[in-house]
C-alpha cells in the first residue's frame, strides 16, 4: 500500500486547479501555489512542462498511485488494440477504487483506496482489499453488510456534490454498483479538462 507523503490539498494548489471539484479545495480561496514561492509570475511550460503537469494531474486525481503503477498502467494502455489514451482512462476508471467511488459509496478517491484496503467490499460476493483490483464489465461491487451503516458511507450516498456516471450502476438502497461498459474521456465526470494525450507523449518521449 503506497502512503501519500504530502498534503493531497497541495497537489490542487500546485496544479492551480480544483482537480476533484470538491468545495474545500484551498484554490477556491488561493489560485496561487503553495509555499513561499508560490505567488511568484508563473513562466510559459515548455512542451515538456505542459506533459508532465498533464500525467501529474491524471495521476494525482486517482488518489495515492505510485509513479511505478502509473507507468505499469500505461504500458498496458499501449500494449492493448485501440486508441490509447483511451484504453488508459478505461484501465484507471475500472479499479475498484475508482468505481467504489464513482458509485458515491464513498466520498473521495482516498476514501475509496482505504475502504478497500480495510476490507469493506465484495466483487462477486468474494472479499477483495486490493485498490487496484481491475473490474470487468459485468462484475457485482457490493459493500459489506457489517459496513453498510458507517457514516463515511451514509454521508458519500446522500450527498449532492456529485453524481453517478452512466457506465456505473449503482443501487444506493443495496449499496451495489456494476460496470456497465469501460468508459471513454468523454464519460468520465472529471471537474477539470484532462489530457491523457499528453500522458502518452509524455511516456513516449
Amino acid at each position: 500500500m503506497s502512503k501519500r507523503i504530502s498534503a493531497k490539498y497541495k497537489i490542487d494548489r500546485r496544479m492551480g486547479q480544483n482537480i476533484w471539484g470538491r468545495s474545500k479545495s484551498p484554490v477556491n480561496r488561493r489560485e496561487y501555489g503553495p509555499g513561499e514561492h508560490g505567488q511568484r509570475r508563473k513562466s510559459k511550460l515548455s512542451d515538456f512542462g505542459v506533459q508532465l503537469r498533464a500525467k501529474q494531474m491524471l495521476k494525482g486525481y486517482y488518489g495515492s498511485l505510485t509513479e511505478k503503477q502509473f507507468r505499469r498502467t500505461y504500458q498496458e494502455a499501449e500494449r492493448m488494440r485501440g486508441d490509447t489514451p483511451e484504453n488508459l482512462i478505461g484501465l484507471l476508471e475500472s479499479r475498484l477504487d475508482a468505481i467504489v467511488y464513482r458509485a458515491k459509496f464513498v466520498p473521495t478517491v482516498f476514501a475509496a483506496r482505504q475502504f478497500v484496503n480495510h476490507g469493506h467490499v465484495k466483487v462477486n460476493g468474494a472479499r477483495v482489499n486490493i485498490a487496484s483490483y481491475r473490474c470487468k464489465v459485468g462484475d457485482v461491487i457490493e459493500v459489506r453488510e457489517k459496513s453498510r451503516e458507517l457514516a463515511l458511507v451514509l454521508e458519500a450516498t446522500q450527498s449532492a456534490e456529485r453524481d453517478v456516471p452512466d457506465y456505473v450502476d449503482a443501487d444506493h438502497n443495496k449499496l451495489t454498483a456494476k460496470l456497465t461498459r469501460v468508459p471513454v474521456l468523454a464519460d468520465v465526470p472529471y471537474p477539470v479538462m484532462m489530457e491523457p494525450n499528453l500522458v502518452v507523449e509524455f511516456y513516449s518521449r
